[in-house]
């Protein structure tokens, strides 16, 4: 570990869940040479172990611990981690303290069931650490803002995993939507289109022994554990996940998002429900959201989790609509159309999930740790947006906004929705 990062000091953590605390070192000092090693660890190693394993690919970064409640499941990933590395093999650990504990370690990865996502990302900058946590950033709309306010308190890097803001064509798509290509740009919709089976019902059942479900729960008030929520099905239940809207949808909606040029909106409403299959899911499995801009903008996501015939034919994309034609985003690619729907321009390149990984890297050796592809304040932005399009699905009426920070107004029951309960000793704190 270079001398730049090795100032870092870590002061103290309290017990289970408690803050730990900053030396609270400025961008200039984080600042570092090209050829120094950024050592990281990872959390969460079902998608965290593919961004663990890009991560140790990329020049002079080092993955040293790799962190997963399952101990079956860190040890696979260190092992899968360390041959993506070159042989250099992570150490696998089952609770997340012992990473922020360790003093070499520069950045996290935090890849955890949703309900981590913000609160351990609060604890990793207050430790010192520079964060890379996948999207959705937030569980709840206050947990994101308090995620960006963190990052400018602590002074750390946090880049949000909607990797599509790094690929090359659709960085060009996007600058020839604000550049005009099809003149004033003024509605997108984004979809996601999937076959996703019953999750069936839960039975209560023994936690297996390779498995610390009291740490998996972390901030979320207790809940027995049934045998249909690990290790993926949590996405399903408010308590711990945002739906498909927020697991699959904020990659869309944030590229309508970033077309558009839009921040945060005046209006949010939902429809749709649990329509095929009778059993625990809570969240919806059939979905249109839309969200209304000042400056007569407008986004609409559909997402079919259980019909895999999208819009386009396509299981995931996004269209933009203006006065002089159209864009439809698929893949890598763009395919451009005049207002008469004709073809006009077709293009599609290579796409590297380890791009968006070294943009963070960069930023931490620069000490610009606010240049990045997709900085929190903007991750944040998009993934409000799944919230809000949740809270009018679940009030089951449209959302007023304020357009400054797209806070709820006027609306006492969809204002509750807007934070959680927090298992005691474990709200994030700044």
């Amino acid at each position: 570990m270079s001398a730049e990062f090795g100032r870092r000091r870590f002061l103290g953590n309290a017990a289970a869940g408690g803050a730990v605390v900053s030396t609270g070192l400025g961008a200039a000092s984080q600042a570092a040479s090209s050829n120094s090693t950024i050592i990281v660890g990872a959390m969460g190693m079902s998608r965290g172990r593919r961004v663990a394993e890009g991560f140790a690919q990329l020049a002079n970064v080092r993955v040293k611990h790799v962190c997963d409640v399952d101990a079956k499941r860190a040890e696979r990933a260190a092992a899968s981690v360390g041959k993506a590395g070159g042989g250099k093999t992570p150490q696998a650990v089952t609770d997340y303290r012992k990473v922020l504990e360790d003093g070499e370690v520069d950045a996290v990865i935090i890849a955890t069931p949703d309900h981590w996502h913000a609160p351990m990302s609060i604890e990793a900058m207050q430790a010192g650490k520079h964060v890379y946590v996948e999207k959705p950033c937030s569980h709840n709309a206050r947990e994101g803002e308090l995620l960006v306010k963190a990052s400018r308190k602590y002074g750390k890097a946090v880049q949000m995993g909607n990797q599509r803001r790094t690929w090359p064509k659709l960085i060009e798509a996007m600058q020839q939507l604000h550049e005009g290509a099809i003149g004033r740009v003024y509605y997108s919709r984004g979809w996601y289109a999937n076959k996703r089976g019953s999750i069936g019902r839960g039975k209560p059942a023994s936690v297996p022994g390779h498995i610390d479900y009291e740490l998996w729960q972390g901030p979320a008030p207790r809940r027995p554990y049934h045998d249909n929520y690990l290790h993926y099905d949590w996405h399903w239940f408010w308590h711990w996940g945002t739906g498909e809207i927020g697991n699959n949808g904020v990659h869309a909606i944030d590229l309508c998002r970033w077309g558009l040029d839009v921040d945060y909106p005046i209006r949010a409403a939902s429809a749709g429900g649990r329509y095929r299959y009778q059993d625990d899911q809570q969240t919806p499995d059939t979905q249109i959201a839309t969200f209304d801009f000042a400056g007569g903008k407008s986004i609409m996501w559909e997402g079919l989790s259980c019909n895999r015939t999208g819009i386009e034919h396509s299981g995931f994309g996004a269209s933009f609509h203006g006065e002089g034609g159209s864009m439809v985003i698929q893949g890598d690619g763009y395919v451009l159309y005049d207002e008469n729907d004709k073809k006009v321009k077709e293009d599609s390149g290579g796409r590297d999930d380890k791009d968006h990984f070294a943009d963070f890297v960069d930023a931490i050796r620069s000490g610009k740790l606010r240049d990045l592809n997709s900085e929190i304040e903007g991750g944040h932005q998009s993934t409000l947006l799944c919230h809000l399009g949740n809270i009018a699905h679940r009030t089951g009426r449209t959302i007023q906004c304020d357009p400054a920070n797209g806070r709820i107004l006027h609306d006492q029951d969809a204002k509750a929705y807007w934070g959680r309960r927090y298992a005691e000793g474990h709200a994030p704190k700044l």
